[in-house]
């Protein structure tokens, strides 16, 4: 599996509305209306990681929910970071 380099990561992150690179991670924080939206959220992410087998690391407040992908495997950045984060926002449509 092959890891993105800095500038690729930067340059595929412009299709991610709100996702970031930051220390290594892909990530975004949400903002739902209330506990109940942030948490069926995180159901929808939870059946997504088992389905692709890939785990974000994940935290999820009230209704705050944050994200962060890497593929450890690879010790970096991959498609399968990218494939994740396009997924989970599909959600929000």
């Amino acid at each position: 599996m092959q890891k993105y380099e800095i500038e690729a990561i930067l340059l595929k992150l412009k299709t991610l509305s709100g996702w970031e690179y930051k220390a290594g991670f892909l990530e975004k924080n949400y903002k739902f209306r209330d506990f109940s939206e942030a948490f069926a959220f995180l159901t929808r992410i939870a059946l997504l990681s088992e389905t692709l087998g890939h785990h974000p690391d994940w935290s999820g407040v009230y209704n705050k929910v944050t994200l962060r992908l890497r593929t450890h495997d690879a010790d970096g950045i991959t498609d399968k970071d990218f494939e994740f984060a396009q997924k989970a926002e599909g959600f929000l449509k």
